[in-house]
């Protein structure tokens, strides 16, 4: 495989692809082998719980959390409601916390924000250059690729050719500006509202909202268009 034409995203999206189509050759077994961090996790959560140092209970009470109710539906509400509410969207560039937190979204990891805004010639991207820092209520846990060393510094020094591996092109004459997330201060993008989006409903265009858009390593697709 030639490295130089391949980078952490497009190998990530190719282990992923290996991924699944070795979970379709295994869709007959009876049961498939936890790989070795989902063991050790487990191996750890039992021997916390037998010693009674973490309540399972609590722990099922944190993943129900994580799993319904922080998270990039969360976001994806916030900018829906941004695209229908001229009034909303106008709160949430001015105090993004105050407006977020009119949907019932807060959080210690996301009390401190700014929202920017897509338009037809600005695209912004958001990267925290020192470690991880991310708004956790309103995007949930941030991904493996977020984290990761290529990541920090590519959409620094090679902001395009980190969208164009994440699938967006952008013309020449578009602005890209890169937002460094920080402990004090988290970032989230407001996306362009796709075309042929008029007579759908809030809701509706929350669904198509993708945590990915409101990072900035890609455009909310049209109805119908595969991400």
């Amino acid at each position: 495989m030639d490295s130089t034409r391949r980078t952490f995203l497009t190998a990530a999206g190719a282990v992923a692809a290996q991924n699944v189509a070795q979970g379709q050759d295994r869709e007959h077994e009876h049961q498939a082998v936890p790989s070795d961090a989902a063991l050790r996790v487990k191996a750890l959560e039992s021997l916390l719980v037998e010693k009674g140092l973490v309540d399972r209970a609590a722990l099922d009470l944190l993943v129900d959390r994580f799993e319904h109710k922080v998270g990039p539906r969360n976001g994806a509400r916030v900018v829906a409601r941004a695209w229908v509410d001229p009034a909303y969207k106008k709160r949430l560039l001015a105090d993004a916390p105050s407006a977020i937190a009119e949907l019932g979204y807060t959080s210690g990891q996301g009390e401190h924000m700014l929202v920017v805004e897509n338009g037809p010639k600005v695209h912004n991207l958001v990267v925290c250059t020192l470690c991880s820092c991310y708004p956790w209520a309103v995007l949930g846990l941030p991904p493996v690729w977020y984290k990761s060393a290529a990541y920090r510094s590519r959409a620094v020094i090679d902001p395009r050719g980190i969208l164009r591996e994440c699938g967006t092109q952008l013309d020449e004459d578009v602005e890209v500006h890169v937002w460094d997330s920080t402990a004090e201060l988290r970032y989230l993008v407001l996306p362009e509202r796709p075309a042929g989006t008029d007579n759908l409903s809030e809701a509706e265009l929350a669904e198509l909202v993708t945590r990915d858009a409101m990072v900035g390593v890609s455009k909310v697709p049209p109805p119908g268009e595969k991400v």
